[in-house]
């Protein structure tokens, strides 16, 4: 019954700036890591960013510098701040999950729908 619910897509213009919101609910033993990865139309799917439970973050070259990942670990929540944006960014934004099991050496992962975002003008 874990879900991840996205939000924060959709059009914007190139240079603009969109926030991504996921959240996560349902019985979560821990939470590893949570982190945000995308798809362009017959490409292959991408990390963009991931932060850990620990506060350790990883971001895709493409991103750096304009991208910022952060997360409310009490609410199991992970946010994707984009600014400077630019066609290319343009993809299905996923929302991933893993989850630590009470079998510390089991992981489990959860991915969310996805949210469209557009940069176009």
């Amino acid at each position: 019954q874990v879900q991840l619910v996205e939000s924060g897509g959709g059009l914007v213009l190139p240079g603009g700036s969109l926030r991504l919101s996921c959240a996560a609910s349902g019985s979560i033993f821990s939470v590893s890591a949570m982190g945000w990865y995308r798809q362009a139309p017959g490409k292959q799917r991408d990390l963009v960013a991931v932060i850990t439970s620990g506060g350790s973050t990883t971001y895709a070259d493409s991103v750096k510098g304009r991208f910022t990942i952060s997360r409310d670990n009490a609410k199991n929540t992970v946010y994707l701040q984009m600014n400077s944006l630019k066609p290319e960014d343009t993809a299905v934004y996923y929302c991933k999950m893993t989850e630590r099991t009470s079998v510390g050496y089991y992981f489990n992962e959860y991915w969310g729908q996805g949210t469209q975002v557009t940069v176009s003008s």
